[in-house]
């Protein structure tokens, strides 16, 4: 494997095209969801060319972006990434910055831009905006659901590049004991509102070594997809809080869980993706651009959303300018350094190397 080199990012182009075909193949019945698809499809294959173009120019466009549009949320549940950052204070991006974000990621050829908290919903109406101007790009907006009332179903029926991707912890009684008490029934009204509308949408799960087999048993699959859900986001726990790095999967559950997604897509009429996914088969972790930067609620440039570190804002630099920041390209030239750490994460676990990278002549 060429770590430096394209050969993991020619595999990452085709592990998403063959993801976004496979995902036309599952609406096939639905006319409407079958157009958006195949307008986002098209433009991924287009991006990637782009992608390419730039990448012999010199320079990085990753194929996603990690948005976390707000702190703010609506809930406060155990063990929030968000929290855990333990970030000061700081205006969020202004609409505008959003605006021009959008704008820019498309003109480099990014082909998705997911939206993150906080709770995003608490700034639907700048989604809808940037989504409807864009739609070619795919916004997976990562909720807790509770926002999602008849009126922003029907917003996000209107606007089919957004994928509302809502947060379960398997059933009640760990959904419940995370979010709060009534959660998950309220979770299932919020499906029923998004099946109804026949609107595209999955769930992400906080995967942790205590819920492991319950949120990879066949029965919790099988209940979502009843509600609705067509696209499954097991994201493996970090632990942005101290005292909780008993959550973490084992690396034997990490080996399985590649195994169980693969089996999952091939069993039932969904997508399953894992974050960060098979390291190994990319040569190591995919942030710092290899894959995915993250933008913090301020306008940080990020190499992820566990890494709050940066040299770059988008209020003050152009995305294309910010691509170009030497914190990244430093990470990727010496992620061979970041070997897989039972902290669940190898950059939270070497923060205080990447945070010295920023003041490196």
């Amino acid at each position: 494997m060429d770590t430096n080199g394209t050969d993991y990012r020619n595999l990452f182009d085709r592990v998403i095209a063959e993801t976004l075909a496979q995902a036309v193949r599952i609406i096939a019945a639905d006319p409407v969801l079958v157009i958006a698809g195949a307008v986002i499809l098209h433009h991924q294959r287009k991006a990637a060319e782009m992608r390419k173009r730039h990448e012999r120019d010199g320079w990085i466009v990753p194929p996603v972006i990690i948005a976390s549009i707000t702190s703010r949320c609506n809930l406060a549940c155990a063990g929030c990434y968000m929290h855990g950052r333990k970030e000061k204070s700081a205006a969020e991006m202004s609409p505008e910055t959003l605006v021009l974000l959008a704008g820019q990621a498309a003109e480099l050829g990014v082909s998705f831009i997911v939206v993150a908290g906080g709770e995003p919903l608490m700034r639907r109406d700048e989604i809808f905006r940037i989504a409807h101007a864009h739609p070619e790009i795919l916004f997976p907006v990562f909720t807790n659901g509770l926002l999602i009332d008849e009126e922003v179903a029907g917003a996000i029926a209107a606007c089919r590049n957004i994928v509302p991707v809502i947060s379960f912890e398997g059933f009640r009684e760990g959904t419940d004991s995370r979010r709060g008490s009534g959660v998950y029934d309220r979770l299932l009204d919020t499906c029923a509102r998004l099946k109804n509308r026949k609107i595209f949408f999955g769930c992400s799960v906080t995967t942790t070594r205590e819920n492991f087999n319950g949120v990879t048993d066949d029965a919790f699959i099988r209940q979502m997809i009843q509600t609705g859900a067509r696209v499954f986001t097991f994201v493996e726990f970090v632990p942005m809080e101290p005292g909780t790095e008993h959550l973490v999967l084992t690396h034997e559950q990490k080996k399985i869980l590649q195994l169980v997604l693969s089996d999952f897509n091939l069993k039932f009429p969904a997508l399953f993706i894992g974050f960060p996914g098979d390291e190994d088969a990319y040569g190591g972790c995919l942030a710092a651009g290899r894959g995915f930067v993250h933008i913090s609620p301020s306008g940080d440039l990020e190499p992820c959303p566990a890494a709050p570190v940066s040299d770059a804002n988008l209020a003050a630099v152009p995305l294309k300018g910010a691509l170009r920041s030497q914190l990244l390209s430093r990470i990727r030239n010496e992620h061979g350094l970041l070997t897989e750490s039972t902290g669940g994460c190898a950059l939270r676990a070497n923060r205080a190397w990447v945070q010295e990278l920023v003041g490196r002549e």
